[in-house]
């Protein structure tokens, strides 16, 4: 085994679901690859303008304030892992309208992809999670998901 994925959005599952991989990868001397998705969300979904449209300027401010805090969110949680682990760590932050699709690209010849059992999906991901529930169903390798509460499979 040389190369595991795990998803993360920052969720306590996902959060797990990380400490999980990362003690796999430190076993079988794996790659750890830390990805995290997100949505390119227009900014006027996101704030209110009560005069107009808000500009591609306000846009393109969203876009950079949403990747800041997706590089820090990487950095907190790989910061979190038990450093005697000993193995390499790989960040990524992929921006997309489907995170599941962008897992299962980004997981294609992996030797095995991890996540949380649940997100940030509300209702839609009531039992195993929408992102779960699809890359379980449509992944090219193996799919381990961590339940929630859980800290292993």
């Amino acid at each position: 085994m040389t190369r595991i994925v795990v998803g993360v959005d920052g969720s306590p599952a996902s959060r797990q679901a990380l400490s999980w991989a990362a003690g796999e990868a430190a076993l079988r001397g794996a790659v750890l690859d830390v990805v995290h998705v997100h949505d390119p969300t227009p900014v006027y979904e996101v704030y209110r303008y009560p005069y107009g449209l808000p500009t591609a300027v306000d846009q393109e401010r969203h876009d950079e304030e949403m990747e800041r805090y997706a590089v820090k969110l990487l950095a907190e949680m790989v910061g979190e892992l038990d450093q005697r682990l000993h193995t390499r760590v790989e960040q990524r932050v992929i921006v997309s309208p489907r995170p599941a699709r962008a897992l299962l690209e980004h997981a294609a010849g992996a030797d095995l992809l991890v996540l949380g059992s649940r997100g940030h999906g509300g209702f839609a991901g009531l039992l195993l999670g929408s992102v779960s529930n699809q890359c379980v169903h449509h992944a090219t390798c193996p799919v381990v998901v961590v339940p929630e509460g859980k800290e292993g499979p």
